[in-house]
């Protein structure tokens, strides 16, 4: 409504019959009340905004996008509700904008917006208002992530091939020389055999080490079917903490085990999630690095779902590494190959469940496996006993 309309349509009410002055009104409300259901019914946001920026009707969804309440809207400059927008620099004459955002409150979402102004039909005249179309991409956003990364496994699961077929083979053959050559060795003089055997074992143990990487390779891109069978995954956790007792007690690293009296058995497949806490068993206690060291382990469940908790007391991870864990080859460790989450995640997502890692530089790391206990059951609701009568109601 352009500026002093309001005054000069009141400075002539007088002149307007009564009657067709409430036709007038009535036929202004329910327009006003349709078009705002047809605006609350959409998901997207509509903002509608005067010269200056300020709100003079946002729905239901904008409202939700930017987690203001209706009555505390109209009023609000845009640049109040949204901090971070620069008003004058999108508000051009005559221009339409549309962009992309990231909000962080009351959700973390990916916003697109479209800011078009608002012109009297057939004018040329500045705007008089603008409007703001918001919608949401955050769930097209994970589409695209999860499709890069489902592209990514697809190229490393055909590399895996050739390494396999390249490395593999030569491997095995260099493995058949070496042993051929002991058995020569062993002809020889103690004098002379003890410098070549020293070589010839640094030789195997390089060569075994690299069989272990192309076998670690293999099994973090290549598609398996998990073998499901009714288990005891607390069982699975304390044998794979027995395996590093050894080195956990050389670390003077103490564990807190906690698990819940009544953890259900779950289906799944034993030897994968044994590889899985073994190698989140091994990345906690090589993430601390001091003394007084501690790593804790829970297992609790509820009626929907199980979840496994590892934390450490370590070095923490930076934010510039957390968003790369999961890319192969890309490690904080020296010697490490970045392919045991890779493994993890790949094993926990088989099985229909997720991983979720907490972590601040300095305060230690926790990750999370959500498995879910299985298909939920039907469960009938309370009836109201409305008997119907067939024969009757087929009169």
């Amino acid at each position: 409504m352009k500026p002093g309309f309001l005054d000069k349509l009141l400075a002539r009410i007088d002149r307007i019959d009564p009657a067709e002055a409430r036709q007038l009104l009535d036929r202004l409300v329910r327009e006003k009340g349709f078009l705002e259901q047809v605006f609350e019914a959409l998901h997207e946001g509509v903002i509608v905004l005067d010269e200056d920026g300020e709100i003079t009707f946002i729905n239901g969804a904008g409202c939700r996008f930017f987690g203001v309440k209706a009555e505390d809207a109209p009023g609000m400059r845009l640049a109040a509700m949204i901090p971070g927008l620069d008003w004058d620099s999108l508000a051009k004459p005559g221009m339409s904008v549309s962009r992309d955002l990231e909000v962080f409150y009351p959700e973390n979402r990916f916003l697109n917006f479209y800011l078009s102004p608002i012109k009297p039909e057939g004018s040329e005249a500045m705007a008089v208002g603008w409007v703001m179309l918001v919608r949401d991409l955050t769930v097209t956003r994970q589409e695209a992530e999860q499709t890069l990364e489902s592209e990514r496994l697809n190229a490393l699961t055909l590399l895996a091939a050739g390494v396999a077929h390249e490395i593999g083979n030569p491997l095995n053959s260099l493995d058949i020389h070496l042993q051929l050559m002991a058995r020569k060795l062993r002809k020889l003089p103690p004098g002379d055999r003890a410098p070549l055997e020293e070589h010839l074992t640094t030789a195997r143990n390089e060569i075994k080490r690299l069989d272990t990487i192309l076998k670690q390779f293999l099994q973090a891109v290549r598609p398996s079917t998990p073998n499901r069978e009714r288990c005891d995954l607390t069982k699975v956790l304390r044998d794979a903490l027995r395996l590093l007792e050894p080195e956990l007690e050389a670390r003077g690293i103490s564990v807190e085990l906690d698990v819940a009296e009544h953890f259900p058995s779950m289906e799944a497949d034993a030897g994968q999630f044994q590889q899985v806490f073994y190698n989140l068993l091994r990345n906690a206690y090589q993430a601390i690095g001091g003394e007084h060291g501690l790593i804790r382990i829970s297992a609790k469940a509820n009626e929907f779902e199980a979840t496994l908790s590892i934390s450490d007391n370590g070095t923490g991870i930076s934010p510039e590494h957390m968003g790369a864990l999961f890319e192969p080859y890309r490690t904080t460790k020296q010697s490490g190959s970045g392919l045991g989450l890779l493994i993890v995640r790949r094993v926990v997502r088989e099985h229909g469940g997720e991983i979720e890692i907490q972590s601040e530089p300095g305060a230690g790391t926790r990750i999370l496996i959500h498995l879910p206990r299985g298909p939920r059951p039907v469960r009938l609701l309370e009836s109201h006993d409305r008997v119907i009568d067939v024969e009757a109601s087929s009169h």
